[in-house]
């Protein structure tokens, strides 16, 4: 997937472990593991909303678009 989560650089820049995290945006440890690792298919807004206000952050410092990501398709998607 092209999408590449950098949550664990802003953790580690901002100092902060992934319990404490977990806890301050009200998931699971685990959920926050499961997203560290890019092994989810969405997150919410209010959840983004809440991990970027804990870390102090812009959504775009933890999700990137990296279109040479080997799984990006070969061909552009149009919108009409």
């Amino acid at each position: 997937m092209p999408i590449v989560v950098n949550l664990d650089v802003m953790l580690a820049k901002r100092k902060m472990r992934s319990r404490e995290l977990a806890e301050i945006v009200g998931i699971t440890e685990q959920n926050i593991s499961l997203l560290k690792s890019g092994k989810v298919r969405g997150v919410r807004f209010d959840t983004l909303e809440a991990i970027c206000r804990a870390l102090q952050c812009q959504p775009g410092d933890i999700l990137e678009f990296r279109p040479d990501s080997p799984d990006a398709p070969d061909t552009p998607v149009r919108t009409p």
